[in-house]
């Protein structure tokens, strides 16, 4: 059965792999997110995810990078360009 929050099952084969580290899964990850189409919330889609692999350890690195994919970013601040050269 495909899951539509991992049609290409990306995620789960992430859970499968034995002794994987945290890069690959932040490299599996982003393969994940570039795939992900426009029309779906990312977010609710990685909470789904965390959902459905709740029984993992919590320490895997799959779990750490989509906790982590959660977290806000503090937005970017402009630095530089006219305003910045006149104040």
């Amino acid at each position: 059965m495909t899951d539509p929050n991992d049609p290409k099952g990306l995620i789960r084969e992430a859970y499968r792999i034995e002794g994987i580290s945290a890069p690959e899964c932040r490299t599996i990850f982003l393969d994940w997110a570039l795939g992900v189409p426009p029309d779906i919330d990312t977010r609710a889609a990685v909470t789904a995810l965390l959902k459905r692999y709740a029984d993992e350890p919590e320490d895997h690195p799959m779990t750490q990078t989509l906790k982590e994919a959660l977290n806000e970013s503090a937005a970017p601040k402009r630095r530089g360009g006219r305003a910045a050269r006149l104040a």
